[in-house]
């Protein structure tokens, strides 16, 4: 699998490269954003590690360009430790967060979850092997569990693998309410520890693609003090 690694200071950029080559990934590495874009473009990119100080370009933008048309998973480098900008990157499609100075084997830890998770929901089936069992239907909203589809409306959500994953978790449990501690669990698959803000930061996102209103949405609905529901 091929690991695209952003990061302006060499020492850091190497060490994970030797880190993700010890496991067997193929790494593409860049010390600015110049370039990355055509990297991805003609290259199969499997996960992103970005730093957001970038010489050329702010982390978050390189962020933004590549969600306007990929989805895999994404996991942010940053000195800076702020919630903000933690909320930041997590708003505009980030799946990860880490803050420097980090320990290289969490880093990788970190990777193969995403991996596993992103290769879950993007089996890599025929069409003509789904089964109706697959699919979810709730009010103009269907899932395909088997082909990481999501259609509204007659339109398609591109959601990245986190955000089908927590839409597919809701629509599963329809009419019950689901804790943030049960989703990030679910989803993230670690234990959970005042992630609230993560998982609140991937429900806009969601609701935001979905073009829900925060105030009276129409799926994901927040059940304060609880969690959220799909009704």
């Amino acid at each position: 699998m091929k690991i695209l690694v952003v990061d302006d200071e060499k020492e850091i950029a190497d060490l994970v490269e030797i880190y993700l080559c010890n496991e067997g990934f193929d790494v593409r590495k860049f010390y600015r954003a110049e370039g990355v874009l055509d990297c991805i473009r003609t290259e199969q990119i499997d996960l992103a590690i970005l730093d957001v100080m970038l010489p050329d370009m702010d982390g978050f933008e390189l962020l933004r360009r590549i969600r306007e048309n990929y989805f895999f998973p994404i996991i942010m480098l940053t000195a800076k430790i702020q919630d903000i900008d933690k909320l930041t990157g997590l708003t505009l499609g980030a799946d990860d967060y880490m803050t420097k100075p980090f320990n290289p084997l969490e880093l990788i830890a970190r990777v193969k979850t995403q991996i596993r998770r992103s290769v879950k929901y993007n089996p890599k089936v025929h069409k003509d092997e789904v089964d109706i069992s697959d699919e979810i239907m709730i009010r103009g909203l269907t899932i395909d569990k088997a082909t990481h589809k999501c259609v509204l409306n007659g339109s398609d959500l591109n959601l990245t693998p986190i955000e089908f994953s927590i839409l597919l978790y809701l629509c599963e449990r329809k009419g019950k309410v689901v804790s943030s501690e049960e989703l990030f669990e679910h989803v993230w698959g670690e234990k959970y520890m005042d992630s609230n803000n993560t998982v609140m930061a991937h429900i806009a996102r969601l609701r935001g693609k979905m073009k829900e209103s925060s105030r009276h949405p129409k799926y994901v609905k927040t059940v304060w003090g609880v969690g959220y529901t799909i009704e």
